[in-house]
């Protein structure tokens, strides 16, 4: 059986193979936005819409591959207020503004799915407090920045600078990341998939 990672994420690949997991990796193919609205339309929730997204892609990639096992992965990010916010894309300055000052809830969820069926499912949960930020500040972070986190949600990768937007973080590093790698290795052991 093979892993197979639906997700071509530099940080989720990077996680995994530093953690020693054998898997390989292939794009998710799904809508993502047009899946989002429609579950948005639904009403869920950040952290139900993160676990519906991954078991999306992870349902859709297993049913064309029978017999291997299935990640699939996704984050959202909700506001003190429940406000869900997207990836800023080219409105960075404008979502680091919102953010400013404030806390919010970063959700990583994953799901295993085998002969597209899902098995197994993990959400995690990190509050993130973002510091006061100024115009100056906000304006030579999008310059320096602007182009790598346009497509990550929250607008930073915290493994760089978006470390300098937070003042307090509580809960895990790798399901900032995007992905509860530690309730993923002790599954996999459960499994016998990994040592241990």
């Amino acid at each position: 059986m093979t892993i197979v990672l639906a997700s071509l994420s530099a940080a989720r690949r990077t996680m995994l193979t530093a953690a020693g997991v054998i898997y390989d990796a292939v794009a998710a193919g799904v809508d993502e936005e047009a899946a989002k609205q429609a579950l948005r339309a639904d009403g869920l929730a950040a952290r139900d819409l993160a676990d519906a997204l991954a078991e999306l892609k992870a349902v859709r990639i297993s049913a064309r591959r029978p017999g291997d096992l299935v990640l699939g992965c996704d984050q959202t990010l909700a506001l003190d207020d429940g406000t869900m916010l997207d990836k800023p894309g080219t409105a960075l300055a404008e979502q680091l503004r919102l953010l400013s000052g404030r806390t919010h809830s970063l959700y990583s969820a994953i799901v295993a799915a085998e002969n597209g069926q899902p098995i197994w499912r993990s959400v995690d949960r990190v509050k993130l407090t973002v510091r006061p930020l100024s115009e100056v500040f906000i304006a030579d972070y999008v310059l320096q920045e602007g182009e790598f986190v346009a497509g990550c949600v929250g607008g930073y990768r915290i493994e760089g600078l978006g470390a300098q937007l937070f003042s307090k973080i509580e809960g895990s590093h790798f399901t900032i990341l995007g992905l509860p790698l530690l309730q993923l290795l002790d599954w996999l052991r459960s499994r016998g998939m990994m040592p241990s």
